[in-house]
């Protein structure tokens, strides 16, 4: 193990070249996932490999056995330190714009670890719907320029609502909300992020209320809270959307906070 640099890139289980990554770096029809590693171990693996192995079979026909994804994690997190950031990407050898099969191949990037920014958050509310939202894919331009957009405007990041008017997810986050007495989801069609899916589990084996339902910015005024995770964490409060100021909320922060401690974290 390496204690000294967090930053390493394996292609299919060795180190990866520049002669590897040059492809690599114009390749739009990929997908990831992203962890974040604490003392070499990861909570959600289980969501991780579920997340690779579907979006696998639908954008390339086929993914990955389990247990080479399982091996090419421990060989990166071997030569990392016990703390850092994951990403590993699967992308085809058939590369970009070809509509021949390819063998799935999976590139794991490592780097510092990060928890996120601690907030809270002013979220612009803006409409957009991702292409695939169900798969965590590459080349997500819109998302870079929408945030951009935000900030010029005086918030801290985006929300977005889809074409019905309701809420779906952030940038890089997904949207949770509190409605005083029971966690509430927004429904809509959106990433269902690893993080989201620790906290949900965990809440029922916790016996806390939480339900999916419709969330409009008409609703948010009733609201008692609003918060964004992903693999950072799994709560940074949200004072704002729009110009709908929310109430802090910190039994409800301590709530997510709660669930997604509860998952035991898991080597590869």
């Amino acid at each position: 193990m390496n204690e000294d640099s967090p930053h390493i890139a394996h292609l299919d289980g060795r180190p990866a070249t520049t002669d590897d990554l040059g492809p690599l770096a114009f390749s739009g029809h990929a997908h990831f996932t992203a962890a974040q590693i604490r003392d070499g171990r990861i909570r959600g693996l289980d969501l991780h490999l579920e997340r690779l192995r579907s979006a696998s079979v639908e954008l390339f026909g086929r993914a990955l056995p389990e247990d080479v994804v399982r091996a090419r994690l421990r060989t990166a997190l071997d030569e990392g330190p016990a703390d850092m950031s994951l990403t590993a990407t699967v992308s085809s050898t058939a590369g970009e714009f070809s509509a021949a099969e390819g063998e799935p191949t999976l590139l794991v990037r490592t780097g510092p670890p990060s928890s996120g920014p601690d907030g809270p958050l002013a979220l612009a509310a803006m409409e957009h719907e991702r292409f695939l939202p169900h798969i965590k894919h590459v080349g997500e331009v819109a998302k870079t320029h929408l945030l951009r957009q935000a900030v010029a405007d005086g918030f801290d990041d985006a929300a977005f609502l889809d074409r019905e008017g309701r809420f779906s997810e952030a940038t890089i986050w997904n949207l949770v909300f509190w409605d005083g007495e029971s966690v509430v989801w927004p429904e809509a069609r959106i990433l269902t992020g690893t993080t989201l899916g620790i906290v949900r589990r965990q809440l029922d084996a916790l016996g806390i209320g939480q339900r999916v339902a419709p969330v409009t910015p008409d609703d948010l005024p009733a609201l008692a809270g609003a918060a964004v995770m992903n693999s950072w964490t799994p709560g940074i409060p949200v004072h704002r959307i729009g110009s709908t100021d929310l109430p802090a909320a910190p039994r409800f922060l301590q709530t997510l906070h709660r669930a997604y401690t509860a998952e035991p974290p898991t080597a590869p």
